[in-house]
């Protein structure tokens, strides 16, 4: 799969991901309304107005993108209606021919970790059926468990041709209270990228990338300097552009030379864009064409560094 999503961003020479973040606060109060209607003040009623906004927005902007990049979260704040629309979500995307990449942050002790990795990524036999339970191509790891909790995802993503992002460097302003902390004199995120580095260096495509990518956040442009030299086969995930500060200048040094090795993720300035000031013009009854827009804006500051 890393060389599928390797194919659509050279097709579309567009290094991004679409987060697929939705809070109500996001969706327009017209859509939500309608919600309402049908299924009362109910979980289901939320889970209906998300699902409706994300497809409007993919509608729109699928022909631009390579990715989508649902964060789970923000559906099961929704209970089992919003898992539900988190699963159809991903599954539309799919039809649209999108790589869906779910922002699960697994990670656990081994047999814990082979049932989130069969759940995400891989399929479970029911008597003479198998049986996937997400539309999803990668997942986002956690390796605080070490080799026994993300040896099982990279089983699978072998088994099934999937992959995973694993956690290096994250955006969030206090990541440092531990990946900053020196082992050895060397900061841990360093470490861990170098067993990323390990664990997926079997794992190359035909673009000689490994299906066991990591993540790294925009908001740390000399680490991730430092971490795409530790791992320079090694596909970068990068949150935190846009909203959470990190600008498309500080991202030169996450791509290799072939303007290849990393794919940049936008979610509120994308979701949300009609909400800013730059697309207040689209108004919220238009809110997917400025999404559209937001897209074609953020494709080129992206190449213009790459």
């Amino acid at each position: 799969m890393i060389d599928e999503l390797i194919k659509q961003i050279k097709e579309k020479n567009a290094p991004i991901v679409v987060g697929l973040d939705p809070t109500l606060a996001f969706v327009p109060e017209a859509l939500l309304n309608r919600a309402v209607e049908e299924k009362g003040e109910t979980l289901e009623a939320a889970a209906e107005a998300i699902w409706q906004f994300n497809k409007a927005i993919v509608d729109a902007v699928y022909d631009l993108i390579p990715a989508v990049k649902p964060q789970i979260a923000m559906y099961e704040q929704f209970g089992v209606p919003g898992i539900a629309a988190f699963a159809r979500t991903a599954e539309y995307c799919r039809e649209k021919g999108l790589v869906v990449i779910g922002d699960v942050k697994r990670g656990d002790i081994g047999s814990t970790s082979a049932a989130y990795a069969v759940g995400h990524l891989g399929a479970v036999t029911v008597g003479k059926a198998r049986l996937r339970g997400f539309a999803e191509d990668f997942i986002t790891v956690n390796p605080y468990f070490g080799i026994d909790g993300v040896k099982p995802f990279v089983d699978v993503c072998r088994e099934e041709g999937k992959g995973i992002f694993i956690l290096v460097k994250t955006s969030n302003p206090s990541s440092g209270e531990f990946q900053d902390r020196l082992v050895d004199g060397r900061p841990l995120y360093e470490i861990v990228a170098e067993k990323v580095n390990e664990w997926g260096a079997d794992c190359a495509g035909e673009y000689g990338y490994s299906a066991v990518g990591a993540v790294v956040g925009a908001t740390w442009p000399e680490q991730g300097r430092v971490l795409r030299r530790l791992m320079p086969k090694t596909f970068i995930l990068v949150p935190g552009y846009g909203a959470q500060g990190g600008k498309a200048s500080d991202l030169a040094d996450y791509f290799n030379s072939d303007g290849l090795g990393a794919i940049v993720n936008s979610s509120r300035g994308i979701i949300a864009a009609y909400r800013q000031e730059k697309y207040a013009a689209y108004g919220p009854e238009h809110f997917a064409e400025a999404s559209r827009r937001a897209v074609e804006d953020m494709i080129a500051d992206i190449n213009s560094v790459r």
